[in-house]
């Protein structure tokens, strides 16, 4: 079973949501479900620019009743990703908006020495084990896209308006 994609996502970019954008994120370090082109045509129409990165200290944690993962502290870890580089500021907004508020946006350090922005999760429901992208890739992507590709014209709908 497959549970609903950041249900709280779909509604419009809050003020609260507005303000994690406000120190002007540059490059995002992505290491779960953004990871894959279907979802990023699906929400961006583009797939952006991106290099490989990782960020130690950090897991990608499975989540409980969750297909995505959450990126969470852990001393001894290492989370291989991407980082998403030239968003626009649209772009930013809809991602932004994609995640719900159980993420927390904020600057990690990347083990090449630079830093991206990533979506923290803030919240419990962590499992013990890792989150598996090539599970997630077998069993979910093809209808989690479809569904990214459902609600992208109403999160861009709240990214425009969010920054007018």
């Amino acid at each position: 079973m497959t549970e609903p994609i950041n249900q709280e996502a779909r509604g419009p970019v809050t003020p609260a949501r507005r303000n994690r954008l406000a120190d002007g994120p540059e490059a995002l370090f992505v290491y779960g479900t953004l990871q894959f082109d279907a979802v990023l045509e699906a929400l961006l129409g583009r797939v952006p620019p991106r290099t490989p990165a990782s960020a130690q200290g950090w897991r990608a944690a499975a989540l409980e009743e969750r297909v995505y993962p959450g990126l969470v502290a852990a001393p001894n870890a290492t989370t291989l990703g991407l980082l998403l580089t030239d968003l626009s500021t649209e772009e930013w907004a809809i991602l932004d908006a994609f995640e719900d508020d159980r993420y927390d946006l904020r600057k990690v350090p990347l083990t090449s020495g630079d830093s991206g922005w990533a979506y923290i999760w803030a919240d419990g429901d962590i499992r013990a084990e890792d989150w598996n992208a090539d599970d997630f890739a077998a069993r979910h992507l093809q209808q989690y896209a479809a569904r990214c590709a459902r609600i992208s014209a109403e999160l861009a709908k709240g990214a425009i308006d969010a920054i007018k």
